[in-house]
């Protein structure tokens, strides 16, 4: 790691040289100096309209009377409430929350 000499604040690896990003000065690497790489950001992979994997219950859907639906749970409010159970009707779709 190397500090600006002129502002005092980090420098950035750019090829073999150090950069300011502040003021712009440059500096030449010298064989004892730490490299440290900035990691990528990670990816979050989100499955589109995989309900079928989640937990079926028989409760009756109040849009279509349906008596299946699939259900997860969410903390909806602060961590000391219960979670909020939220259904989707097997048949029509419909969403609705118990709590």
């Amino acid at each position: 790691m190397e500090f600006c000499p002129k502002c005092k604040v980090l420098m950035l690896p750019k090829g073999d040289i150090f950069i300011c990003n502040t003021c712009g000065a440059k500096k030449k690497k010298s064989g004892s100096s730490v490299v440290v790489e900035k990691q990528k950001k990670k990816e979050t992979v989100v499955l589109e309209k995989r309900i079928d994997i989640l937990p079926k219950t028989r409760i009756e859907c109040p849009k279509c009377g349906n008596n299946e639906a699939f259900w997860i749970l969410r903390q909806t409010r602060a961590s000391d409430e219960p979670e909020t159970k939220i259904f989707t009707c097997t048949k029509c779709d419909h969403r609705w929350r118990q709590y």
